[in-house]
């Protein structure tokens, strides 16, 4: 029998290997950008075309690359970071697998041009499909530019799963926002289709987080320092008020990488434990600094996740120095939290010896005498006096009591023989209604479900589900229909967002406003709404919107059905009466009217049952 093991051809172990790395634009975009920092780039550019389906390219101004070196870098495994298996555990660089660029060349068409400071031209490579079509000197200023075109044009099933632009954009702003936060010292710049979309000047950190996620940051941002022989603490996290229900604005970096964490995201929960709403994540922008031997980046083919040796020390340091941020800035309280500073020794007093208190008497001060008009003593002194009253002699102060007494005996007896006149209640022009509370067939268990009755036996509906679905389709025809009632609010409402958030609002403001929603400015950074829709109350907005905002990150839709859809869902997955709410009675037959009356009243708009129905003889089999 003939031999059945080979080996795989380069460009087709390069295409195996494509499909750990990269999984979408962002995943180029994430290891260009690391090429480039390792590069001892000061200025990066991100350039950006069709959300990277038809352009992404990298301009660097670092040290760029000789002719061997550009044409080395192609291949599998090549890399200038590692030399020894030692080295693995002395990482200080982004790249060091060798992967990415032979990865990204098996799979789409790409143009690199590099050049040192010394040499006096560059070098120019086009690869298509791990296949080199040329390589010439070329002129290009210093540094390296790194053009990837045709993202997947030879693996069709791959690009056909890509999401719309809209979602792989959202995917690459992630990684813009990684890789710049975790290099504040690097300018970044970065354009899509032509136009800005961001421009980071050289900072320190807080700044390039306000940068990022705009102006109204700032003051949402807490410090936090702790330095410790196993780790180095340093960031933000986001005051307890200002929390979200999407998990956005969280981010780890270790040694100036970013990285996942479960167990760590645990413990800055645990910090904000009783300070948080329902369901709403604390952000934050933590930065560890650890021994690289502590460490093992290479666990997973993005480098997202890494292996600490003492996890559970790390965790009780980050939690307890979060707690400690919290505390000192007056966030969350302390032991020492009825301390009035008002009480506090003021500076110029700090030094100075407290002096014992002197006592004056007026021993001839007698309470028993009448008070005389002079106040003198015979020491010359003057002494204050109360005013005293002469009492008289002490009888007269049960004068009148006994004539007062006989006056409320006379008039007590003079109401006991009143007679009250009663009527006798023949009849009642509410019978029918009182009939119909004695007989109510509507209740609510545990403020949970409603138990009705119906003439196979009893149906139990979910409140929470049951009100989602009235709510979708009310507002669902209220989009449609564009005839939702408005009301205006007499001071405008004013809500901060990032620039992406804003852009996201834009592309959903027609359906809005066709709920009811009434915008003002929709500026940089902030929305003013001066009316919302009658079903929600002005406490709801912004809890509405940024679920909403967070549901179309996470599944955009083109525009059409699909988006007016997702948007009539979030907000009624946002307004529904929660569990433990208490209902009254009118309220419970009103929910399960609408309800049946509405189109599909089985199933919630995420396709979970509303309700259930007990028949009689499910019930008699109980028994």
């Amino acid at each position: 029998m003939s031999d059945i093991i080979q080996l795989l051809p380069d460009h087709v172990a390069n295409q195996i290997a494509a499909g750990e790395v990269v999984q979408r634009p962002a995943s180029v975009v994430k290891e260009l950008l690391e090429n480039a920092i390792d590069a001892n780039g000061t200025h990066i550019k991100l350039i950006i075309k069709e959300a990277g389906k038809t352009l992404i390219q990298v301009i660097d101004d670092g040290m760029g690359m000789s002719v061997t070196d550009a044409r080395l870098s192609f291949e599998r495994h090549a890399t200038s970071k590692i030399k020894a298996a030692e080295d693995l555990f002395e990482l200080n660089t982004k790249g060091f697998r060798g992967e990415a660029l032979a990865s990204i060349a098996a799979i789409a068409h790409v143009e690199l041009k590099t050049k040192q400071e010394n040499d006096e031209v560059g070098t120019e490579i086009k690869i298509e499909g791990s296949e080199v079509i040329s390589q010439e000197v070329c002129v290009t200023p210093k540094g390296t530019s790194i053009s990837v075109k045709n993202l997947f044009y030879n693996i069709p099933a791959r690009r056909n799963f890509l999401k719309s632009n809209s979602v792989e954009l959202r995917h690459i702003i992630d990684e813009f926002h990684r890789v710049a936060m975790a290099h504040p010292a690097i300018k970044f710049d970065m354009y899509h289709n032509g136009s800005e979309v961001f421009n980071l000047p050289d900072s320190n950190n807080r700044q390039r987080i306000v940068n990022i996620f705009g102006g109204k940051t700032n003051e949402k941002l807490v410090p936090v320092e702790e330095e410790t022989d196993l780790v180095t603490i340093s960031g933000f996290v986001g005051k307890p008020e200002y929390a979200k229900r999407s998990r956005g604005e969280q981010f780890f970096f270790v040694n100036n990488r970013f990285i996942k964490s479960a167990y760590l995201n645990h413990a800055v929960s645990a910090a904000f434990e009783g300070l948080l709403k329902d369901k709403a994540h604390p952000s934050y922008f933590i930065y560890l600094k650890v021994d690289p031997k502590s460490i093992d980046i290479n666990i997973h083919p993005t480098k997202t996740e890494i292996k600490f040796e003492d996890e559970h020390a790390l965790y009780a340091m980050l939690r307890s120095t979060i707690k400690h941020s919290l505390g000192q800035f007056n966030v969350a309280p302390v032991l020492d939290f009825n301390r009035d500073a008002s009480m506090d020794t003021p500076y110029e007093y700090k030094s100075k010896m407290a002096q014992a208190p002197t006592i004056e008497v007026d021993r001839s001060f007698n309470p028993f005498k009448e008070e005389k008009t002079s106040g003198g003593g015979s020491t010359g002194k003057k002494y204050t006096h109360f005013k005293k009253e002469p009492a008289g002699s002490w009888e007269n102060l049960y004068v009148g009591l006994e004539s007062e007494s006989n006056i409320s005996k006379t008039k007590d007896d003079e109401f006991s023989t009143v007679e009250f006149e009663s009527t006798e209640v023949t009849g009642s022009l509410f019978e029918e209604d009182e009939k119909k509370v004695k007989h109510q067939t509507t209740y609510q268990l545990r403020r949970k479900y409603i138990v009705t009755t119906i003439k196979s036996g009893m149906v139990i509906i979910n409140q929470n589900r049951a009100h989602q679905r009235i709510l979708y389709e009310e507002i669902l025809r209220g989009i449609t229909m564009a005839s939702t009632v408005s009301q205006q609010l007499l001071f405008p409402l004013k809500l901060s967002f990032s620039k992406q958030e804003i852009t996201l609002l834009k592309t959903v403001r027609e359906q809005l406003e066709n709920t009811g929603f009434v915008f003002g400015k929709l500026t940089a950074g902030e929305v003013e709404i001066t009316g919302i829709p009658s079903v929600i109350s002005e406490k709801e907005v912004s809890v509405l919107l940024e679920q909403l905002l967070s549901d179309l990150e996470n599944e955009v839709p083109d525009s059409g059905f699909s988006q007016t859809d997702l948007l009539a869902k979030s907000i009624a997955k946002s307004v529904a009466i929660r569990t433990g709410v208490e209902l009254a009675p009118e309220q419970l037959q009103y929910m399960a009217n609408s309800l049946f009356a509405c189109t599909e009243p089985t199933i919630t708009p995420d396709n979970k049952p509303t309700f259930i129905t007990l028949t009689v003889d499910e019930i008699d089999k109980k028994f």
